[in-house]
């Protein structure tokens, strides 16, 4: 079946087209992920890394930015800045129902607003962000000559050049989205901890082969691993049918409804949007904080905030726990709203059997959704922190756990769904489902 529906895909010029162009925006990114901001030596800068200094919440970053953060190349900021920026505008539209709210809410016009000023926030915050990251390679990175000519107009160029490089991620993003296939930024999230994996892989068997840690610990890591993948795969395809029935009418000659079909609400309705925002919320304290030499002084107040956020400790998981389950609730209330749903049931003559259509309707929906929501909250939570413990109890080097696993599956599963649409469209066989005829596009 998965096949035919690879041949399939390659019979529909436009789903071919749309592919072509993605596969070339993440050529472009993966190219723009090795260049480095001008004035840095790169054997300084390799050296610098080499010592240690990019692991933590840093060695968390360069997977997300698929190695563009150690690099120090124009992505290094990666697309944490949008995300943050979008997180910021979703929650000030909730705090400010009456004016930012009221925005959202018109339509084409309103989403084209909200969308503009993410933009500019984001450039914002990546320039924040770039000068922070810059006088941190600036100070940290003395002793290694990893800027071998610091001064006022290097820290200028460089936080344009990081800045500039994150609004062209952004756009490419974008890009991908109109013009391709998935979700523009979720798919360069994925790419990036993609193309982790191999290094992730390399360290792992170097300290295999030196005995600094076990097989059976990574034996255990793999199993976990894999009962994961498919626990995210049913999870994220997995929905609660709420039974529906609609009136029957008769119109002429003609009857129509009477039938019974139902409402599908998705468990984890929310997808990885939660694990994206959380982790970018609580890399952007950590990330300011070691930038301006935090990291280097744990006695002082930002150095202990530094350590507070970096991956491991327990209040950072913590607080990880906390911002997913936030997160999957404030997402999901964003794109399921009860009242809305029963009030479309009831303008086409539909109603849960033994609940009154109206405000009983959405009543029901909404404690359908909540408990569904929980369900889908305490699995993200428990996918996420379990393999990321296995990982610190054996000393695997490998930043590939829980929250990098639910983002790689969880993408690729709304991309093959978005490319499925266009099979099914065409009436041809698609992943997951079958085509109404097979031959030829009608």
């Amino acid at each position: 079946m998965i096949q035919d529906a690879l041949s399939n895909t390659i019979k529909i010029p436009e789903l071919r087209r749309r592919i072509f162009f993605t596969a070339v925006m993440l050529l472009i990114f993966r190219v723009g992920s090795h260049i480095p901001v001008p004035g840095v030596s790169v054997d300084g800068l390799r050296a610098f890394w080499g010592r240690g200094g990019g692991g933590g919440i840093f060695g968390m970053l360069d997977m997300f930015s698929g190695g563009a953060f150690q690099n120090f190349s124009l992505f290094a900021l990666g697309i944490m800045p949008y995300i943050n920026a979008s997180i910021i505008l979703q929650l000030l539209t909730v705090a400010f129902p009456d004016s930012l709210g009221k925005i959202a809410k018109e339509g084409e016009s309103g989403r084209m607003i909200i969308t503009k000023w993410t933009r500019y926030l984001t450039v914002v915050l990546a320039a924040i962000q770039g000068s922070g990251l810059t006088w941190y390679m600036i100070q940290e990175g003395a002793s290694y000559n990893v800027i071998p000519n610091p001064g006022v107009r290097f820290f200028l160029v460089t936080v344009l050049s990081l800045a500039t490089g994150t609004a062209f991620i952004m756009w490419v993003g974008e890009q991908i989205t109109e013009q391709g296939v998935g979700n523009g930024i979720s798919i360069l999230i994925s790419a990036g901890i993609i193309v982790a994996i191999p290094s992730g892989l390399t360290r792992t068997y170097r300290l295999l082969r030196d005995n600094e840690i076990t097989v059976p610990g990574v034996a255990v890591l793999c199993i976990v691993m894999l009962f994961a993948t498919a626990a995210t795969v049913i999870m994220t395809l997995g929905q609660r049918k709420v039974p529906l029935q609609y009136a029957r009418q008769i119109r002429g000659r003609k009857v129509y409804g009477g039938v019974g079909t139902f409402l599908p609400l998705r468990v984890n309705a929310a997808g990885v949007i939660p694990v994206i925002f959380a982790q970018a919320l609580l890399s952007l304290p950590t990330m300011l904080a070691g930038a301006i030499g935090a990291a280097g002084d744990p006695d002082s107040f930002l150095g202990k905030l530094f350590y507070f956020f970096s991956p491991g400790g327990i209040p950072y998981e913590s607080l990880f726990v906390i911002g997913l389950v936030f997160f999957t609730f404030f997402y999901t209330a964003i794109i399921l709203n009860p009242e809305e749903v029963a009030d479309n049931l009831k303008k086409q003559g539909g109603s849960v059997p033994g609940i009154r259509p109206g405000k009983s309707t959405a009543q029901h929906i909404e404690w359908i959704i909540m408990r569904i929501t929980m369900a889908g909250a305490v699995f993200l939570c428990v996918i996420c922190l379990l393999p990321q413990i296995l990982i610190m109890k054996f000393g695997v080097p490998f930043y590939f756990g829980g929250t990098a696993l639910l983002i790689v599956v969880g993408v690729q599963l709304d991309t093959l769904k978005q490319m499925e649409s266009h099979l099914l469209m065409r009436h041809y066989d698609g992943f997951l489902k079958k085509g109404s005829v097979r031959g030829r596009i009608s």
